[in-house]
């Protein structure tokens, strides 16, 4: 059968990160590495799911006019997965858009809309961003909103896809973590887990000043963690343990893991390890972990692994007294 872009996306390694988590008492760590979809994320796959099934009912076909809200990875994915199927598509983004993701979707084909203000009402860009959304879907004929905060397919991409390869990967898992925007990853791998009645722990990975755990609201950084309103699927509870992680351990926990395992991640990813690191002396002997790391480092160069920056951010010399 002949390959295509659409057809590498999911099915990514699974290798277990014995430097960082050494197994002395047992517990084995593994790394589900969503940094090696072809666009360079997890979102690679609610991306895909949720054209595919747009397209398979009819809802879509060349030509149409796909608007999201995004300022990262899943904006990434549905650039590159629309000018494949010769659709157009516009992202919908906020200030916190980093230049060289804006970049990445521009040299895919997308098309840019920015806005400037937040919401009057809550000060949140993502109520404003959504507004944007629905203003150019009236506006612009043949257009189609893939709403991947509350479309199904995005948590059935990590239910058919995600969880279910950890699952056939590992002969058990006791712990599977992960981070939290749209909530999608995580509730599909809690859908698949009590569907098929695994004991499986799932822990919930979330950025310090996300409201998603029920949090006060603060700055935050990093896109792709956390967001400013409780999202659909986050309005149920679907985890065991729910844990927020800071900026600077974020950081911290990037670069701990491409020292110790050569693994270049973004700070949603660095969240996951930070998080695996704080419950690592709680969790029973012996057992086995899954870490989901969502997506690839080389797009926070400037930010994460850029040592002025993070002085500039967190402090001189912080890198220094935090090892």
């Amino acid at each position: 059968m002949r390959k295509n872009l659409l057809s590498i996306i999911g099915n990514t390694p699974l290798i277990q990160l014995s430097n960082l988590f050494t197994g002395d008492r047992g517990i084995q760590v593994h790394a589900k590495l969503e940094l090696m979809n072809p666009n360079g994320s997890a979102k690679d796959r609610s991306a895909l799911r949720i054209i595919t099934a747009a397209w398979d009912e009819g809802l879509i076909k060349p030509g149409s006019v796909i608007v999201e809200s995004s300022s990262g990875n899943m904006a990434i994915s549905l650039a590159a997965i629309c000018s494949y199927l010769g659709m157009r598509f516009i992202s919908v983004i906020d200030p916190k858009t980093t230049e060289q993701n804006i970049r990445i979707m521009q040299t895919y084909g997308a098309e840019i809309e920015y806005v400037a203000e937040p919401d009057a009402a809550t000060g949140e860009f993502l109520p404003a961003r959504l507004q944007r959304v629905q203003q150019l879907l009236d506006r612009i004929p043949n257009s189609y909103w893939p709403n991947q905060y509350a479309n199904k397919y995005n948590y059935l991409s990590h239910y058919e896809g995600t969880m279910s390869e950890i699952a056939a990967q590992l002969e058990r898992v006791d712990y599977v973590i992960g981070g939290v925007s749209t909530c999608g990853t995580m509730l599909g791998c809690a859908k698949y887990i009590n569907d098929h009645g695994l004991p499986t722990k799932v822990v919930a990975v979330d950025a310090a000043g996300s409201v998603i755990f029920g949090g006060a609201k603060a700055s935050r950084r990093f896109p792709g963690l956390g967001a400013g309103i409780v999202p659909p699927f986050g309005q149920t509870k679907f985890m065991d343990r729910a844990i927020n992680i800071t900026d600077l351990d974020m950081v911290i926990a990037c670069r701990m893991l491409v020292r110790k395992e050569s693994i270049l991640v973004g700070p949603s990813s660095g969240a996951v390890i930070s998080a695996m690191k704080a419950i690592e002396h709680e969790i029973p002997d012996d057992s086995v972990c899954a870490v989901i790391l969502h997506d690839r480092g080389e797009r926070y160069m400037d930010t994460v692994y850029n040592d002025a920056w993070v002085e500039q951010q967190f402090g001189k010399n912080i890198l220094q007294s935090k090892g």
